[in-house]
């Protein structure tokens, strides 16, 4: 409406011409609410609460006679009570821009005043002191001008001398060889780190290249196992052809070996073992025939030796079987004759050599000897015959003689 007036919040409504005050104030303090305000009786003004910020820059010289160009900065505003209020608006309520300077130059002033008692040292190392000491010196001032310091800041300090410079020259020169040593140790340590890198890059580039080259020679080695598969299977086919055949070979040698054994070397050994066989017995039979001979020649000489002592023994004794040993006598070469020959057109075998076939013979004489034994014993008291009586010993001893000769040749 155009005669009701409502401050910001950051704004107070001076509201003058009215009967009504707020204390010693020639007029109304309005905040936060709306308020009526007759015309032509009353006047409306606004006095601006916000913050404000004033620089100060300012030449001072220290307690050592050292100049300094000090730079800080004072955030201030108007107070929010009522005294604060009207102190500001008698003072700035027309000329409210140029608050920052005012408050500005009484700050330098406090300021210049504070350094001056105290040295470069202290005002480098207690800044806060500085600032706390201004707006302490300042506070009733700033009552005064209805102002509330929110903060000052000492942004810089500046040494037109070189003092601050030469008083931090051995310090810095403490620190910039620090700071080398540091540089040179980190430098040293970065060079070991990237030596341990460049070691540790080195080494799993060797694993790698090992690992690699491992692979490569698994599949190069499972390359060559693959194309050598085909010839590797066909080499184990020929192998195995090879030896089927070598054991067919081996199997039809032996089946030869054992045809020959049975068509020709057992034949030829049995054929061998005949005529060995053969010619053994032939040797064996002429052998024997030959002993068979000597022996019947000596069993016949005994024999006809015996004859004849028998006969001249019979002869001399008168015995009356003279005629029947006669008779023996001239049959006894005949016999043996009969049994040599006998025994040599015959298929015998003498398995004990010389001594059968003597056996065989003396068996046949000694059957001839023992009748004529017979003969002499029962002819024992006969008278003996005279060589006249018929001249039966020379008769005897010729018939033993030619007998002798026939069983020789018969044999």
């Amino acid at each position: 409406m155009l005669f009701w007036h409502v401050p910001a919040p950051n704004e107070a409504l001076l509201i003058s011409g009215s009967k009504s005050r707020a204390g010693d104030a020639q007029f109304r303090i309005v905040t936060g609410h709306g308020r009526w305000v007759m015309p032509v009786k009353q006047k409306a003004s606004l006095l601006s609460l916000s913050l404000r910020e004033a620089e100060i820059s300012e030449d001072c010289v220290t307690q050592q006679g050292i100049r300094l160009a000090v730079r800080a900065v004072a955030v201030f505003k108007v107070g929010d009570d009522h005294p604060s209020i009207a102190n500001a608006a008698r003072r700035f309520l027309d000329e409210q821009a140029t608050m920052e300077e005012l408050v500005g130059r009484i700050f330098a002033g406090h300021l210049r005043s504070i350094v001056g008692g105290l040295t470069v040292e202290q005002i480098i190392r207690e800044r806060d002191r500085v600032a706390q000491e201004v707006k302490e010196g300042s506070h009733s001032e700033m009552e005064k001008l209805g102002i509330v310091v929110d903060a000052l800041q000492i942004q810089e300090i500046g040494d037109t001398s070189g003092y601050i410079t030469n008083l931090a020259a051995p310090h810095a020169a403490a620190v910039a060889s620090a700071a080398r040593i540091a540089e040179a140790k980190a430098d040293q340590e970065a060079t070991e780190r990237e030596q341990q890198a460049a070691a540790l890059k080195a080494e799993y580039e060797r694993d790698t290249a090992i690992k690699r080259a491992g692979f490569l020679a698994e599949t190069e080695q499972y390359n060559a196992r693959a194309a050598q598969a085909g010839p590797l299977s066909q080499a184990r086919a020929s192998q195995e052809v090879i030896e089927e055949q070598t054991a067919l070979a081996e199997r039809q040698a032996s089946l030869a070996a054992q045809r020959l054994e049975a068509e020709v070397r057992r034949p030829a050994d049995a054929e061998a073992y005949r005529v060995r066989t053969l010619a053994e017995a032939q040797r064996d039979q002429v052998r024997f025939e030959a002993d068979a001979r000597a022996y019947t020649e000596r069993a016949i000489a005994q024999a006809r030796a015996d004859a004849n002592n028998a006969v001249a023994a019979s002869l001399r004794d008168g015995n009356q079987e003279l005629i029947a040993a006669n008779r023996t006598v001239e049959n006894l070469p005949a016999l043996a004759q009969a049994a040599a020959e006998g025994i040599s057109g015959s298929r015998l075998t003498v398995l004990n050599g010389t001594d059968g076939m003597n056996e065989i013979v003396s068996g046949i004489v000694g059957q001839g000897l023992a009748i004529l034994d017979s003969l002499k014993q029962g002819s024992g008291g006969a008278a003996p015959l005279a060589d006249g009586a018929g001249g039966v010993p020379q008769k005897l001893t010729k018939l033993t003689q030619d007998g002798a000769g026939g069983a020789g040749s018969g044999s």
